[in-house]
């Protein structure tokens, strides 16, 4: 007898088969639907409200609406509608109602912008930690696949390549590398810094001697 796990797991690889999608890709594209639609749900009223209002400001509607509205003002200080008088000739209404409205309209997009930015540092920490969780298991991997080799009589671990790989990769390390590297090319009779010794004359590192550097680095 099929267990309800079982049909359930099975239900979900035939719908996603049906849409072209992997079971395991359609279940992470609606975990992320659920938790964007509850981040937006604890979102604040004025959080909602700000964004509300972006939203609207960057839509056609908006310009259509701010066309016919200036459109009308101008041709009526113009004089150009008949039966209605002039009430701005010199338009330092409509000059101080397009401050007042930008002020307001840069608020509120720069509050959409500072959620926004939270939401992709959220995403970038995600992906950091997948990536490194990956660098992790990749390495496992090496290493395992190096003892089956030694077992198999097959001697792969005289290639430095290979204990390179072996090795996990500090996240401190590699960004020290990388704010070194920035600071340019070494002058003759400089300090040259922790780790920046790898890059002289503008020319990068390889991958694997990156990858080693970091590994002694982290092993000393």
């Amino acid at each position: 007898m099929t267990s309800p796990r079982a049909r359930d797991r099975a239900a979900d690889t035939g719908s996603a088969d049906s849409n072209g999608l992997s079971s395991v890709l359609a279940r992470n594209i609606q975990s992320l639907s659920e938790r964007r639609r509850r981040e937006d749900a604890q979102a604040t009223r004025e959080e909602r409200f700000a964004a509300a209002i972006t939203r609207f400001t960057g839509s056609m509607l908006f310009v259509y609406l701010h066309v016919a509205a200036v459109g009308f003002w101008l041709a009526a200080n113009f004089g150009l509608i008949p039966g209605v008088r002039a009430w701005d000739d010199s338009f330092v209404m409509l000059g101080m109602m397009a401050s007042v409205e930008a002020i307001f309209l840069s608020t509120f997009v720069m509050i959409a912008q500072n959620r926004m930015s939270a939401a992709a540092d959220k995403r970038a920490d995600l992906d950091l930690q997948i990536s490194l969780l990956a660098e992790h298991e990749i390495t496992r991997l090496a290493s395992l696949l190096t003892a089956i080799a030694g077992r198999m009589g097959i001697d792969a671990a005289v290639d430095p390549e290979i204990r390179e790989i072996e090795r996990d990769v500090a996240p401190e390390a590699v960004l020290d590398e990388i704010e070194a590297t920035r600071e340019g090319p070494v002058e003759p009779g400089d300090e040259v810094p922790s780790g920046a010794s790898a890059e002289r004359g503008g020319e990068s590192p390889s991958a694997p001697d990156q990858k080693s550097l970091v590994g002694e680095r982290r092993n000393g």
